[in-house]
């Protein structure tokens, strides 16, 4: 029954958690960065700046509401990459800081094997098997989940992800970042097959997605008819840019359970939280007669509870931080063939 404080600082949350047993979260603390927003898009010095500013109180925060002391930890768990370098040395630093005045293991966790480990607290009794697709604003993988540590990758964007794609139409827009959530409020008033934006064509052997060409025909669209940003025909717009992009996801994810043999599927990531998203994929799914693993709302977004639930797991097989752990900003998750 391991206790382990997870530390998330790999872009513009500073995010602490304490969860028992890798599946029962005790506190999960979460502070979104709102000095971006006048830019557009994350500053990564600016970012780091507020992670200093901000990590010492969110920590003390989590570890009151879980009620424990830090005596009480088994073992710090923080996300070493990839993400932000700047931010990336703040979690660390504080991290490895409180794990050697603790006299506890460091554990160096992946960003997207968090994410992955966030379906875990979302389902705890099910098994860790599936083809899994991670779609958030850095990164767009499709990947065979055999068990714990064992990945296997299927597809990955050879461009822009899908959040970092619905971010810089959101700028297009002239609405307010994140873009995310606003295009899907948005768009849900709009009519998805107003405009026939188009599905990037690629391979057929590959389970590739690419995004930039549907970026790209927003920025057309607009340019050469600005009234499509107005109030009566963003909606629409929006929609349409939003279908372009959910139809592949759903799509290749399809083909990642026909090519596997898998018959359990999950999503996870900063855009699985997007309502027509979760929507396309449950349709597929009662097609198909997938069972269907949808991350919670509170664990799609950059949060440590999914950290610490990975933590929790390299701690029961004894994987721990070298004492020089360096922070990676495109560190590799290790796949296997």
């Amino acid at each position: 029954m391991a206790l382990i404080l997870g530390v998330e600082t790999s872009c513009d949350e500073t995010a602490a958690a304490v969860v028992r047993d890798g599946r029962r979260v005790l506190s999960n603390i979460v502070l979104s960065q709102d000095v971006h927003r006048v830019y557009g898009g994350v500053v990564p010095e600016l970012a780091s700046r507020e992670h200093i500013r901000t990590i010492v109180p969110i920590l003390r925060r989590a570890l009151a509401e879980a009620k424990v002391e830090p005596r009480d930890l088994d073992a710090v768990a923080v996300t070493v990459g990839p993400g932000l370098i700047g931010a990336l040395v703040v979690g660390l630093s504080v991290a490895r800081a409180l794990a050697w005045a603790l006299r506890v293991p460091l554990l160096p966790v992946h960003h997207l094997e968090a994410h992955l480990f966030g379906l875990r607290l979302g389902f705890p009794d099910e098994a860790f098997r599936f083809v899994a697709l991670i779609v958030s604003g850095g990164h767009t993988e499709l990947i065979h989940v055999r068990s714990e540590g064992d990945y296997a990758l299927l597809g990955r964007t050879r461009d822009d992800a899908a959040g970092e794609a619905f971010d810089k139409v959101a700028k297009m827009a002239s609405l307010p970042y994140p873009g995310g959530p606003v295009i899907d409020r948005l768009a849900a008033r709009g009519n998805p097959a107003r405009h026939a934006f188009p599905r990037a064509r690629l391979e057929p052997e590959t389970l590739d997605f690419s995004f930039s060409g549907v970026k790209t025909a927003i920025r057309y669209a607009l340019r050469d008819d600005p009234s499509l940003a107005g109030e009566e025909k963003l909606p629409d717009l929006l929609a349409s840019f939003q279908e372009a992009v959910v139809e592949p996801l759903v799509e290749n994810a399809k083909r990642a359970l026909e090519r596997t043999g898998e018959t359990r599927l999950a999503v996870c990531g900063g855009v699985a939280a997007n309502s027509r998203l979760r929507a396309a994929f449950e349709k597929m799914a009662r097609e198909t007669g997938a069972a269907l693993f949808l991350a919670p709302i509170e664990f799609c977004t950059d949060n440590a509870a999914m950290v610490a639930s990975a933590g929790e797991e390299a701690f029961r097989r004894g994987i721990t931080a070298p004492p020089d752990q360096s922070a990676g900003a495109d560190l590799p998750l290790p796949f296997k063939d």
